[in-house]
């Protein structure tokens, strides 16, 4: 039966057959047609995108696919949402800890929580449906409807948040270009805002509003409020300078209204 087989070796042609080995001068190349080749690239493009993509998998195939596919600038967003919802949830929880006044039933200062963060549905129905900008004020009117503050302004921050990142159901956005600059601006105004006020409003009796941080016996002084704010207002600028915004204009300009975000 015979072999036959070929290679090119220093500008030779060398044929195998019966096992015979025979040099011929010959200059011998056998490149591949052209459509060989680009079928072979892509194919091996093909494969390294599996590869890549394959990495990210954990459970969900697709799941990795669209993180791999995911702008920087969406993925750093999506992160600052999710990160937005953990400190507003630790902030509310802190809150209601230090003033029981608003709501005394733990039970229900829980429930209050999951409904605004969670999926329990928003259990009261006049401050549910207003615009956030409405309901922050409200948290710190001299006279207002709804008597726990606390529930009020936490559902206000967490409301801004979804009006400014243009969140729908499931928080999901697909562009960088879905966030609107100016509402991010107005965002961090608000944002801002609240920060002031917690600190300075007070009621007809010259007590804060909100106790916030307190020193404790020991002289020690529990900033644990200052530090949440100052971690979101700082994921807000980063965002706006995302965006293609400088937030320095913002930062220190203290009015007296909180802005409306949906424009």
């Amino acid at each position: 039966m015979g072999i036959f087989n070929r290679c090119k070796v220093k500008g030779k042609r060398l044929k195998v057959q019966d096992a015979r080995l025979t040099v011929q001068d010959e200059d011998w190349t056998s490149p591949l047609p052209l459509p060989a080749k680009l079928w072979s690239c892509a194919l091996a493009l093909v494969l390294m995108v599996f590869v890549l993509v394959g990495c990210g998998f954990s459970g969900n195939q697709t799941t990795g696919v669209k993180e791999f596919f995911t702008p920087i600038d969406v993925s750093i967003m999506r992160h600052h949402v999710q990160q937005y919802r953990g400190s507003l949830r630790e902030l509310t929880t802190r809150l209601y800890a230090k003033n029981p006044k608003y709501e005394k039933d733990q039970s229900q200062q829980q429930r209050k929580i999951d409904s605004i963060f969670g999926s329990l549905p928003i259990w009261e129905q006049v401050y549910a449906f207003k615009p956030s900008q409405e309901i922050l004020t409200a948290a710190f009117k001299a006279e207002v409807a709804e008597p726990d503050r606390i529930y009020l302004l936490s559902l206000g921050l967490w409301k801004s948040i979804r009006e400014a990142y243009n969140l729908g159901e499931g928080d999901v956005f697909l562009s960088g270009l879905q966030i609107s600059l100016v509402r991010l601006q107005r965002l961090h105004h608000n944002v801002s805002q609240v920060n002031w006020r917690l600190k300075t409003y007070k009621d007809k009796k010259g007590k804060l509003l909100f106790v916030t941080n307190e020193g404790g016996e020991n002289g020690y002084l529990n900033m644990g409020y200052e530090v949440i704010m100052t971690q979101i207002l700082t994921r807000i600028e980063d965002d706006i300078i995302m965006r293609g915004g400088l937030p320095g204009k913002y930062m220190f300009n203290i009015s007296t209204m909180f802005l409306g975000i949906l424009i």
